[in-house]
């Protein structure tokens, strides 16, 4: 494999330019979930100018094809996400947002300019392979209900059906250079939970008059910290948090009605589902006690993110043949949610990090802030190790 290696590496390095100048384009150009029309017509652009024309659209702004190696074989998918958050930018570059509120925060515009790069590398390297690389350029992994769980809906995951998916998100804990792993459970699943408690307003001097909302969503919130702290298994990690509390106008008027805003995170699903029941029935008998009543609407998210074991520590193995040992290290459990893990409840899979961290130029920030920035050596790495691991699994 050490020459294949070298000619990844090879390959990498020449596309980097026109890497570059793609991803500061869908940098500089980026759309909300679900809206990500003109980002898909410049993808299909970019992969006929590869000469890479059997691209079909999915789920309207979804697009997909099919490369075919020396013979038949199985079939490995290939994901990137493509869409964009509504953030300002704050970042002082020449690829800037253009699109006021709206920015790739999170990393998505380099998961979709790196696939560019692994399909422009893999298409010269059809006779190094057997079988099929499927390529996913999916929308709207930042909205629910998840691109993911849509694209699954309308046979993404058929015709050919994939044996194994790979997914690369971007990590600015880790420098640039380094990728990072984890077999097993890895991402936790993410419930939006909304309380709406109702009382009865009324003058703040007059208690015996009212029925204080705020009251009794102070001691909903308190009392539901007891389903992760009392009624978990500790074994298993679980987050409730709320991060939002709406309710009054007026320090001496009592309102009507509170909303609280939350989510739940864990990474068990019967355990999800008996906690998401504990959230309800305890915030309505609380309200209830206390003389007033609460609605409580739960939006399902996505599920918990599982790396199947073989497959990752295949990856694992693959990834320190490319890169060196040390440039590959061990991720720790992670709470945030990624709707990649819809496609790992479907066949095996592996998500792993992509290093884009460098102190020295002052790439610090996290994901999700608009002072979000990679640096852009990261391109070489990350197109060029995903074309190793695809052509690896399908060889192997």
């Amino acid at each position: 494999m050490s020459d294949l290696i070298q000619q990844i590496k090879s390959l990498s390095e020449s596309y980097f330019e026109e890497i570059l100048e793609i991803r500061r384009h869908i940098h500089a150009n980026p759309e909300l979930s679900f809206q990500e029309h003109n980002t898909a017509q410049f993808i299909e652009s970019k992969l006929h100018e590869f000469g890479i024309t059997n691209t079909q659209r999915i789920a309207e702004t979804g697009v997909t094809f099919c490369l075919e190696g020396k013979e038949k074989g199985k079939t490995i998918a290939l994901r990137a996400d493509i869409d964009a958050l509504p953030i300002t930018e704050a970042n002082d570059v020449t690829y800037k947002s253009q699109n006021e509120g709206v920015m790739h925060a999170c990393g998505h515009d380099v998961h979709t300019s790196n696939l560019l790069g692994v399909a422009k590398i893999l298409s010269q390297l059809t006779d190094q392979f057997s079988g099929t690389v499927k390529f996913i350029f999916q929308p709207a992994e930042e909205k629910s209900p998840g691109g993911a769980s849509i694209l699954i809906k309308e046979g993404i995951l058929k015709n050919p059906t994939p044996e194994k998916i790979l997914g690369q998100h971007v990590m600015p804990l880790i420098p640039e250079g380094k990728v990072g792993f984890r077999p097993g459970k890895y991402m936790a699943s993410a419930d939006e939970v909304y309380l709406t408690v109702k009382g009865k307003g009324g003058h703040a001097a007059m208690p015996e008059t009212f029925v204080d909302p705020i009251a009794i969503a102070s001691q909903i919130i308190v009392s539901l910290q007891q389903v992760v702290s009392r009624m978990a298994n500790p074994k298993i990690p679980s987050v409730l948090s709320f991060g939002k509390i709406a309710g009054g106008n007026v320090n001496n008027v009592i309102p009507d009605e509170v909303k609280i805003d939350g989510t739940f995170r864990t990474f068990d699903e019967e355990w999800r589902k008996k906690a998401l029941q504990k959230i309800k029935d305890i915030s309505t008998s609380i309200a209830s006690s206390m003389g007033g009543s609460c609605e409580v609407h739960i939006a399902s998210g996505y599920p918990f993110l599982v790396n199947d074991d073989d497959y990752t520590l295949k990856n694992i193995a693959a990834a320190k043949a490319y890169m060196g040992e040390k440039n590959v290290v061990e991720l720790d459990l992670w709470m945030a949610a990624e709707d990649f893990a819809f496609y790992t409840h479907e066949v095996p899979g592996c998500f792993y990090r992509l290093g884009t961290r460098n102190e020295d130029k002052g790439i610090v920030s996290g994901v999700h802030t608009p002072t979000f920035n990679i640096d852009e050596n990261a391109l070489k790495t990350g197109m060029g190790l995903m074309a190793y691991l695809a052509i690896h699994e399908l060889n192997s």
